[in-house]
């Protein structure tokens, strides 16, 4: 049997001809005796009919796996970025000064305009799909910020002849290389993880989102391994050019290919496409037809139209997509409302508290993160191999230096790897610690792993312990997404029951992922602005991981005390 099978969705039965599905049977349309029939049972009939022809299939574990592969791409291109920023920008001569802007430019960049593009996208009709368009778009720009990083100085060099010109070009184009690729790289999270939402069944979510954290460790792995191999003197490597060339085509290929995949993996229902006329019988046609008129179901249920309106637009949420095109688009086509900065940020502020708790947990997760990995080679190099990265290049303290980077290097593949393992383990554990325990386990072995090379800062002990930061990385990529989903599917339940809650009927999964990966930007901004002067205070980087550390335990707490249970 094929990976591919199994994604036809199950058929919508719908009533004979001359019949009304009711809360207590079928009755004729010439009937008028409808006193036992409530608005609930009214509502409650509907949705089976409504709702029922976009049941999301089950998807396979092909399908799932192709849609993860884009991850396995993004994570690939990103450990190329971490392992060759510092060397690629100081070779072109950018100051150390201006190095710490780099980092800053694209997070502040990407935490004012995320949400902005996750609303866009839940109000997005283009034919192709609300997220795909998205995706590709943030797709070209990655791709076209790694081929302006790591070929700005050959293509500079090549059509500057001035040397103090080529130097600023230089300087200028791979800067804004890195701030492109960076800023599409954190962007196109948002509509990956909404995409998944929007065309997986409840329980494919949770496969797709393990799929998406063991093939983003398996990209990072593979990154790092290829950026850490000596592709200068090999026979490729005098083939394109240079090393950096080298590293360039492997990343471009693997970024589009894996891309192309991904677009493709699972369709995407657009939000204008209106349910098809070959799928639905006549009945299931009156039902849709009395729902977008004002006279209600022929001179039966006209009192109740608009009110089963109101009732029914608040289920079209998100990954009943297609449902939503239906009620949206029949019914109230002009009435959408698309997000500004200020009406976003205020969606973000007024958001239920669960929600909030939630993006304050990730904010103390990635702020803790990247207080560790930004630095983590730095860290070998100057407090593990006891290196001098101001030392002359010919001294031994510099070449200790370049040890512990390369060391490093290797520390940081072996993060990946577990990451990836670390995927598998949360699925075994969830049935017993279940989505909150996880994300205490997550934090707090991280916690206490990063504390402890602190502590203890040998070669071995080190590179043991790399291994909790794949802990980390499998509990930020997947966990949070996961809660998300659960309380979109308690929110789905209140609706369903009458209980919904105003607050939350504007939002779309869209505003909620890019909610979550804002905080990724914002905790980048922390780290990047604030770490560097801890750093000078301190004398020494090793409060680098004693402040991941520190981090990472005051999430521990706040996870216990203020994120909500979910069976």
């Amino acid at each position: 049997m094929s990976l591919l099978t199994g994604d036809q969705p199950q058929p919508c039965r719908l009533p004979e001809t001359g019949t009304h599905i009711t809360g207590l049977g079928c009755y004729s349309v010439g009937s008028v005796d409808c006193r036992e029939s409530t608005k609930e049972d009214y509502l409650d009939s509907m949705e089976p009919v409504v709702f029922g022809v976009v049941e999301l299939p089950r998807r396979s574990r092909g399908r799932l796996l192709l849609h993860g592969m884009v991850m396995f791409g993004r994570e690939f291109c990103y450990a190329v970025e971490a392992a060759f920023v510092t060397p690629v920008l100081l070779s072109v001569g950018l100051p150390q000064s201006l190095y710490s802007l780099v980092w800053l430019i694209s997070p502040i960049l990407g935490f004012l305009l995320q949400p902005i593009i996750g609303s866009a996208s839940d109000y997005c009709r283009s034919p192709w799909g609300r997220r795909r368009p998205y995706i590709l778009a943030l797709g070209i720009m990655m791709l076209v910020g790694l081929t302006l990083f790591l070929n700005g100085d050959a293509v500079i060099s090549a059509l500057v002849q001035d040397r103090s010109l080529k130097r600023i070009w230089a300087i200028v184009i791979v800067m804004f290389g890195v701030v492109l690729f960076d800023f599409a790289a954190d962007f196109i999270d948002g509509p990956v993880k909404a995409y998944l939402f929007d065309v997986c069944s409840y329980t494919d979510k949770e496969r797709g989102l393990h799929y998406h954290a063991l093939l983003t460790g398996l990209g990072g792995a593979f990154g790092y391994l290829v950026g850490a191999m000596d592709w200068g003197h090999s026979s490729l490597g005098r083939l394109l050019g240079s090393e950096y060339q080298v590293i360039y085509f492997f990343s471009a290929m693997t970024w589009m290919v894996f891309l192309i995949v991904h677009l493709f993996s699972i369709p995407e229902t657009p939000l204008t496409k209106d349910i098809s006329l070959d799928v639905l019988t006549p009945n299931a046609l009156l039902l849709l037809s009395t729902h977008s008129s004002s006279g209600g179901y022929g001179s039966l249920h006209g009192s109740m139209s608009q009110e089963s309106e109101a009732e029914l637009r608040p289920r079209s949420f998100s990954a009943l997509g297609e449902a939503n095109s239906v009620t949206s688009s029949a019914k109230q086509p002009n009435k959408e409302k698309r997000m500004t900065l200020k009406s976003c940020l205020l969606a973000m502020i007024n958001m239920p508290s669960h929600y909030r708790c939630l993006c304050v947990s990730h904010l103390l997760g990635w702020t803790a993160f990247l207080c560790n990995m930004l630095f983590f080679t730095d860290f070998m190099g100057q407090i593990v191999y006891k290196g001098n990265p101001y030392a002359d290049h010919n001294s031994t303290a510099y070449e200790r230096y370049e040890r512990g980077v390369e060391i490093g290097c290797w520390g940081l593949c072996i993060n990946a790897v577990s990451s990836a393992l670390y995927s598998y383990v949360q699925r075994l554990l969830l049935p017993y610690i279940g989505l909150k325990g996880l994300y205490f386990v997550g934090y707090f072995v991280f916690g206490l792993g990063t504390s402890l090379i602190g502590l203890f800062p040998n070669i071995i002990t080190t590179l043991i312990l790399c291994s909790v930061f794949g802990v980390m990385s499998s509990t930020l990529y997947t966990i949070p997404f996961n809660l998300i989903s659960e309380y979109h599917r308690e929110e789905e339940v209140q609706r369903k029951m009458g209980k919904g809650n105003p607050a939350g009927q504007d939002r779309g999964t869209g505003v909620d992922c890019a909610a979550l990966t804002c905080m990724v930007q914002l905790a980048q901004i922390i780290v990047g602005a604030g770490l560097g002067a801890l750093v000078n205070m301190a004398g020494s980087v090793i409060v680098v991981v004693l402040s991941a550390s520190t981090m990472s335990l005051i999430g521990c707490l706040f996870i216990a005390l203020f994120i909500r249970y979910v069976e």
